[in-house]
């Protein structure tokens, strides 16, 4: 199981990757577009922060031109640079043609099980469901996550869960409970994940005893 960052701000991979235990990094359009600068440069200098791949989303607008940015993309740091492929039929099969030439791929805006089927038949490595965006508009993004995890035991084909759009602490180990192998996650839900009022009030009890 591997946490991912979800995010393209350097200072964000600069302190998750100084934790020592964040062991990749996932970005989409609207987190590039925060970074203001051209997509090449912001990729190579991720994967100069964080160990792990480092998965860009695709943008072009044709199937040629998506096929043309995936093979920039992927070349950039041969070995740390992941495709992120929104799931349409037509992406599917670009995502099979990039799997067969070796590329890591992963199929996002995903959901539905039946999606999930199809990523697993074009050769994806990934599957990246959006957990708190499919409870808010299909009404279990939980239940979504098992049944995805369901289909992928079934077809026991080497494929994974990374779990994306998770809001808080409590979303992220529910997630991990409903069979999520991987969680990428903003940088400010993994701090939050290392607190609690109780740690800090043991810890003050502790240096208080320690004084006496």
């Amino acid at each position: 199981m591997t946490l991912l960052l979800d995010s393209a701000l350097a200072e964000d991979a600069r302190r998750a990757g100084a934790l020592g235990f964040v062991g990749g990094l996932t970005t989409n359009p609207a987190l590039m577009a925060k970074a203001g600068r051209p997509a090449d440069e912001v990729i190579r200098e991720l994967c100069g922060l964080v160990p792990g791949t480092v998965f860009y989303q695709l943008t072009a607008s044709t199937v040629a031109e998506r096929e043309a940015e995936a093979q920039r993309m992927a070349h950039l740091v041969p070995g740390r640079v992941g495709l992120k492929i929104p799931c349409t039929l037509e992406n599917l099969s670009l995502a099979a043609r990039l799997a067969k030439a070796g590329h890591t791929v992963g199929m996002t805006a995903i959901f539905s099980p039946a999606q999930v089927y199809l990523a697993c038949q074009a050769g994806a490595r990934y599957v990246l469901p959006y957990v708190n965006r499919s409870t808010r508009l299909l009404g279990d993004g939980l239940g979504l996550v098992r049944q995805m995890r369901a289909v992928i035991d079934a077809s026991r084909l080497p494929v994974e869960i990374i779990a994306a759009s998770v809001k808080s602490p409590q979303e992220a180990v529910d997630t991990v409970l409903a069979g999520a192998h991987h969680l990428t996650l903003p940088l400010i839900v993994i701090e939050a994940m290392g607190q609690h009022p109780l740690s800090e009030q043991t810890i003050e009890e502790f240096a208080q005893a320690g004084k006496i």
